[in-house]
């Protein structure tokens, strides 16, 4: 740079990119906003010129440049930065430190502090922010889901769950434009295969095949008598990809809480109360797959079911910056696998703003039960609900319903057994919110795969019918065998 091009550069003031010092007498001054541009979006530093702008210049020694050397020891990690020197008048130099975003090394940190720039200004970091940064620097590259899955090709994805998470992505407005003909640009754009890789996230959510060398892609659950481990009445292991393992642990679920609830003497109705908000187990569920630390080869996500609680528990101890404190205030939003918990927000199961524990414990509260408790214990996260899952239902005896108050969600199984339209099946139900309709029951029985589109391949067609699948009927079919059951056990008592 010569001193024409010095002046023009100076012109534009300080701000953004630029700031002007005096002399080095400002040397860890000019280093920490050297520091702010790393971590920002670049810029230069120019030692010897005035905040107004005028070029005063300075002596340049060898004991300048090597007090300059000296202090550019303060980088962690250390920064590549270009020192350029512009003669502006005899004997008189300027200095000029440039430096380019840091990119994957961010945060940048001189002398045990990080800086950011905003506007015209060099501040220090926050911490939490600091730990944010510092999170998305340790996972920027190296990551378990974005590396290459070894000797997984585009034969071992499944094509029809692909489709359908696709088609449900689409129905929520979260997948917008045409849907990709080629189906290995499908998975391009769903982040789950890059320069024609298939990732490791490719597998968490569509495997066909889960060999031994995916041990992590299993779910053990467990219904146990009593308040500990010692004997089982139901227990169950599968090695399946993400959406498949949340469909199977809300149908065990499903399968083992009692369903609590009382008749109501003025309108003879039966008002069900779920032990759990359906909501807030899934939530958390949902957490477990999408932020547990895949590099632990042998944790397994595990639902275990007590007399007196609930407990999930997910590989790896929570993210840096996030506590079993925070997670009940408002906190960052920290994803450890930001491909998998992308693709779960495209079909609605999570959004992206840190609230989905906040929102699990809204939801308790609402229900009457007491939050969630937290903690980290080993190398394992756990979340316990308490709750006496070994409970009956709480029916009045004095009373007795004129009709048993049906489960929506089997009356839309039992209508769709023949295909069935969005209006016939909300009309089926009097129901006039379609909003409300997709969101509460239309959507929760696609992604368990009980209900299906007759066209998947355009979801948004006003023509589209949906039809009970055979999960939906065996579902039914339980549903009635276990209703017999309850009948005989009331006639007995």
């Amino acid at each position: 740079m010569n001193l024409e091009a010095l002046k023009k550069l100076i012109v534009q003031g300080e701000g953004l990119t630029l700031e002007l010092k005096r002399s080095t007498a400002e040397l860890c001054e000019a280093l920490q906003t050297v520091c702010a541009f790393l971590n920002t979006s670049g810029g230069k530093v120019i030692i010897g010129v005035k905040p107004d702008g005028t070029i005063l210049g300075q002596q340049v020694s060898d004991k300048t440049l090597r007090e300059i050397a000296q202090m550019m020891q303060g980088f962690e990690p250390p920064a590549n930065i270009d020192i350029e020197r512009v003669s502006v008048q005899s004997g008189m130099e300027a200095i000029i430190l440039s430096v380019t975003r840091a990119n994957e090394d961010i945060p940048v940190v001189f002398e045990g502090r990080a800086y950011e720039k905003v506007e015209s200004t060099t501040r220090k970091i926050s911490q939490q922010r600091y730990q944010q940064l510092l999170f998305a620097r340790s996972h920027s590259k190296h990551r378990w889901e974005n590396q290459p899955a070894e000797g997984v090709t585009i034969k071992d994805i499944d094509r029809e769950e692909v489709y359908r998470i696709v088609n449900l992505a689409t129905s929520q407005g979260n997948l917008r434009g045409p849907t990709e003909r080629d189906f290995g640009r499908l998975l391009d754009r769903l982040g789950v295969r890059v320069n024609g890789q298939i990732l490791q996230a490719a597998v968490v959510l569509f495997g066909k095949k889960f060999m031994p060398d995916y041990p992590q892609c299993e779910l053990m659950m467990a219904r146990f008598k009593g308040l500990d481990k010692t004997e089982f009445m139901d227990q169950k292991m599968l090695r399946d990809p993400a959406f498949k393992l949340l469909e199977e642990a809300q149908l065990f679920c499903q399968r083992h809480f009692p369903l609590p609830g009382k008749i109501v003497p003025e309108d003879f109705h039966r008002q069900d109360k779920p032990l759990i908000p359906p909501l807030a187990i899934r939530e958390i569920l949902v957490n477990a797959l999408i932020h547990r630390d895949y590099t632990i080869y042998g944790g397994s996500i595990h639902l275990a079911i007590f007399d007196d609680r609930v407990e999930v528990w997910s590989a790896g101890r929570l993210p840096a910056g996030i506590t079993a404190e925070t997670l009940s205030k408002e906190h960052l939003s920290v994803r450890r696998n930001p491909i998998i918990a992308d693709v779960f927000h495209l079909v609605g199961l999570i959004e992206k703003w840190g609230r989905g524990t906040n929102r699990v414990i809204e939801q308790c509260l609402s229900a009457g039960i007491a939050p969630p408790a937290f903690r980290e214990t080993g190398p394992s996260t756990v979340v316990t609900f308490k709750v006496p899952v070994s409970a009956r239902s709480q029916v009045d005896p004095k009373y007795t319903p004129s009709k048993t108050q049906v489960d929506p969600k089997l009356e839309l199984l039992q209508f769709c057994v023949i295909p069935q339209g969005v209006q016939q099946m909300m009309a089926h139900l009097n129901l006039k919110n379609r909003k409300s309709f997709t969101r509460l029951y239309l959507r929760p029985l696609l992604i368990e795969r009980t209900l299906a589109m007759m066209d998947p391949g355009s979801p948004n067609s006003p023509k589209q019918k949906y039809v009970t699948t055979s999960a939906g009927k065996k579902y039914l079919k339980n549903e009635r065998r276990r209703a017999k059951t309850r009948r005989g056990w009331n006639t007995a008592q």
